[in-house]
């Protein structure tokens, strides 16, 4: 199957797409786009969050299908040509990035959490980030991150 879905504001096509294949294989292996991970392939650890027509979903569980005429906004997407996202560049800044493999879907979660909530608590941080999980940073860096963002 065809597959027609504009990423990141640039209409794209995947072709001979597989039925069961997800949004998450399409974005990484069939257009090339790495940033979300591939971590447990069960909507578990948020590593895979791209939006999907403005919703935050865990891509892995999104059949390619079913993206098919609809806008997905990936990690690679908030940034503009020529600066990171305030987000992105407040993970930098609070030291939140160690290995890596969790900040693609916890930005995409902290970009949509401040969108909602310009000024979040920190209560309100880590129930929005608590469907990401990481294994290295004991969290204390990404909350820092999501305040410093929410600052700027």
């Amino acid at each position: 199957m065809r597959v027609n879905v504009t990423v990141n504001g640039e209409p794209m096509r995947a072709d001979d797409v597989w039925a069961g294949e997800s949004l998450l294989y399409v974005l990484r292996e069939r257009l090339g786009l790495p940033g979300a991970k591939n971590a447990c392939e069960q909507g578990e650890c948020g590593s895979c969050t791209v939006y999907l027509d403005d919703v935050p979903v865990c891509s892995c569980l999104v059949a390619a299908g079913q993206a098919e005429g609809r806008a997905v906004r990936t990690v690679e997407g908030l940034a503009a040509p020529e600066a990171l996202h305030p987000v992105q560049q407040a993970f930098l800044a609070a030291g939140a990035v160690q290995c890596g493999f969790c900040t693609p879907g916890l930005v995409v979660a902290v970009h949509d959490l401040l969108e909602r909530n310009p000024r979040p608590s920190e209560p309100d941080i880590r129930e929005a980030l608590a469907g990401n999980l990481c294994r290295c940073t004991g969290y204390e860096h990404i909350v820092a991150a999501v305040k410093l963002a929410a600052a700027s």
